[in-house]
C-alpha cells in the first residue's frame, strides 16, 4: 500500500508522496509515514521542575516503533517569541530522547522564569519528512523561589558612628527581589546581640554605631517565596574621625588639655614644615636638602617633600621600599581621604611578624593624589619618636600603592581618651 510501480513485475515499488520506508525495512514492506502530534498535552509545574503527560497521536504512520522526543525552551520576561535552547543543565527523567512512554520529568529549571516545552512524536520514516505538525507545545512560567547569596557587599563609607554598605543583586534572584535584610553586631557579641535594617534598596547606611568598634554586616535578599542565604561576613570597624572637640561631664576640662596639648604639637610641627621650606628656597636638588640636614651642628631639619620635582626620590630618601608578598591584608578598619585604612601583618625576612597599619591608594587615583599620597609617606619616615606613628615603609612597585606604619591598637590619642572619658585619673592623664 502507499506505493506503486511502472513496470509490471517489478521486485519492489516505489513510495507515494509523503510515504517512505525505513533504511532497515525491506522491500516488500509496505511505505509508511511520520506520525502525527501527540494529543491532550498537560503540565504540572512544581516550583522549579515541570512535569509532562500526554496521550498518543492519533495517526501512527502506520509504524509501531514510535517514540518521543523533548525539546526545552528558555523564554524571555514576557516575550515568548525569543526564546532559546534550555542547554545543559535541566534534566530529564527518564531521558530527554527516544522516549517510550508518554510523560517525563524535567528538573533543575530556574525559578520564575518561562519556558516552551515541544513533544515531537517519531518514527523510523520521520527524518525523511520532519513537519510542525508532529509536535505539541506548551509554555509554563516556573514558581518563585528563595533567592541565592548576595556575593559581594562592600564599606562604601567608614566614620566614627557609622558605616555606608552597598551590594550587588543575587546571581540568581529566583523571582522579584522585594527587600534586602542587613543583620549587624558588635564582633566580640557573636550575634548574641544584634540588630536588623530592611530596605528595598541595594544599599543602606548604618547610623548610631559606636567609634573604634568592629562591627559585622550581613546582607540577603527575599523574593515571595522567602528569604535567601546570608552573604559571607563583611567586618568593619568604626574609624578615629571626631565629630567633636570637647565631651560633656566632669572630665571635659582635663580633655581639653590634652586636646589643646596635640594641637600646639601640630602647631609647632607645621611651623618647622614652614620654615624648613622657605630655608629651602623650592629647591629641586638633593644636594640642597642634604645640607639642610646638616645645619646647626647637627640639628636634623625635617625636609618638605614637596620640595623635590619628582615625589618617588622624596620616597626612596626618607621610606624603606617593602615587598608586596611581606603584606598580609586582614580586614578593612576605615576609609580614608585616598583609599580604604585596612590592618594586617608584615613579615620581612629575618624578622618577626607584627601588626600593621596599611593605607592604600584607590583605584583611578590622579598624578596630584598620587603625589600628596607619598608625600604623606616620606613626612612620615623622616619621624622618629615614640609619641608619633612609625612608618615601616611603602609599596611603590605595584598597584595598590601602599604606606605600612605601626598599627594603633586604640586608635588615635584624642579618640582614645574621648572613648574612655571619667576612667582616668589626672596623674595618668599626665602620664601620656
Amino acid at each position: 500500500p502507499h506505493s506503486y510501480s511502472v513496470w509490471e513485475g517489478a521486485t519492489s515499488c516505489t513510495c507515494d508522496r509523503g510515504f517512505f520506508r525505513a533504511d532497515n525495512d525491506a522491500a516488500s514492506m509496505p511505505c509508511t509515514r511520520p506520525p502525527s502530534a501527540p494529543l491532550n498535552l498537560i503540565s504540572n509545574v512544581n516550583e522549579t521542575s515541570v512535569n509532562l503527560e500526554w496521550s498518543s497521536p492519533q495517526n501512527t504512520g502506520g509504524r509501531q516503533d514510535i517514540s518521543y522526543n523533548v525539546v526545552c525552551k528558555k523564554c524571555g520576561a514576557g516575550d515568548f517569541s525569543k526564546c532559546r535552547p534550555c542547554g545543559s543543565g535541566v534534566h530529564y527523567t527518564p531521558q530527554q530522547n527516544g522516549l517510550k512512554t508518554t510523560k517525563v520529568s524535567i528538573t533543575d529549571l530556574l525559578a520564575h522564569t518561562n519556558y516552551t516545552f515541544e513533544i515531537w512524536a517519531v518514527n523510523g520514516v520521520s527524518k525523511y519528512n520532519p513537519s510542525p505538525d508532529q509536535s505539541v507545545s506548551v509554555t509554563v512560567t516556573t514558581n518563585q523561589a528563595a533567592p541565592s547569596s548576595i556575593a559581594l557587599v562592600q564599606a562604601k563609607e567608614v566614620t566614627r558612628y557609622s558605616v555606608a554598605l552597598a551590594w550587588l543583586e543575587p546571581d540568581r534572584p529566583n523571582g522579584v527581589i522585594l527587600e534586602y535584610e542587613v543583620k549587624y553586631y558588635e564582633k566580640d557579641q557573636n550575634e548574641r546581640s544584634y540588630r536588623i535594617v530592611r530596605t528595598a534598596a541595594r544599599n543602606t547606611d548604618i547610623k548610631g554605631l559606636n567609634p573604634l568598634t568592629s562591627y559585622v554586616f550581613h546582607v540577603r535578599a527575599r523574593t515571595a517565596a522567602g528569604y535567601g542565604d546570608f552573604s559571607e561576613p563583611l567586618e568593619v570597624t568604626t574609624n578615629t574621625v571626631p565629630s567633636r572637640i570637647i565631651g560633656d561631664g566632669a572630665n571635659s576640662t582635663v580633655l581639653l588639655v590634652s586636646v589643646s596639648g596635640s594641637v600646639v604639637l601640630v602647631v609647632i610641627l607645621i611651623a618647622a614644615f614652614v620654615i624648613s621650606r622657605r630655608r629651602s628656597k623650592y629647591s629641586k636638588a638633593k644636594q640642597e636638602a642634604d645640607e639642610e640636614k646638616h645645619l646647626n651642628q647637627g640639628v636634623r631639619t625635617y625636609v618638605d617633600p614637596f620640595t623635590y620635582e619628582d615625589p618617588n626620590q622624596a620616597v626612596r630618601e626618607f621610606a624603606k621600599e617593602i615587598d608586596a608578598s611581606c603584606i598580609k591584608i586582614e580586614k578593612v578598619i576605615g576609609v580614608g581621604e585616598f583609599g580604604e585604612v585596612c590592618s594586617g601583618r608584615l613579615k620581612v625576612p629575618g624578622k618577626r611578624e607584627i601588626c600593621v597599619a596599611i593605607k592604600t591608594l584607590k583605584a583611578g587615583y590622579t598624578d596630584k593624589q598620587r603625589r600628596d599620597f607619598l608625600s604623606e609617606a616620606s613626612i612620615m619616615g623622616q619621624f622618629d619618636h615614640p609619641n608619633i606613628i612609625h612608618l615601616e615603609g611603602v609599596v611603590t612597585k605595584c598597584k595598590p600603592v601602599m604606606i605600612i606604619t605601626e598599627y594603633m591598637e586604640n586608635g588615635s590619642l584624642d579618640a582614645f581618651l574621648r572613648k574612655n572619658d571619667g576612667r582616668f585619673t589626672v596623674i595618668q592623664l599626665v602620664g601620656m
